[in-house]
């Protein structure tokens, strides 16, 4: 007997590449955030993923407009997390990204960090 898993909701920032993980000093920001976690004994609850295919999903019809619109939907990554109250500080922090949610495990979404990202013509789906 299948017992179907519970939807979890997942909030994330989306920006390009070249704004989150060069110009921004988002690696500062997470290394902090990991340290505070292990000192108070959290789990880790985000993730750093490169070209989400949670994008592709029709929950998100409205950003991935606006994702072609600004002409990088294809380089793209995004700091997702369960955590709403972080990802909106994030949004707040770093100003120049898009803010979203979405609910997962669905049909569309099977596994909320995979990646549609390739390394030397290597897929690295997941």
């Amino acid at each position: 007997m299948n017992i179907p898993k519970s939807l979890t909701t997942y909030y994330f920032i989306v920006a390009s590449n070249e704004f989150l993980l060069v110009a921004e000093p988002v690696e500062e920001i997470l290394r902090e955030r990991v340290q505070h976690y292990r000192r108070v004994k959290k789990n880790i609850d985000f993730w750093l993923v490169q070209s989400p295919k949670f994008l592709e999903s029709v929950q998100l019809t409205d950003l991935q407009t606006k994702l072609k619109q600004s002409s990088i939907a294809n380089e793209c990554s995004a700091i997702v997390s369960v955590d709403k109250t972080f990802i909106t500080w994030l949004k707040l922090r770093l100003n120049n990204v898009a803010m979203g949610s979405f609910n997962a495990p669905t049909g569309d979404i099977t596994s909320p960090l995979a990646s549609n990202f390739q390394v030397d013509g290597i897929s690295k789906q997941k």
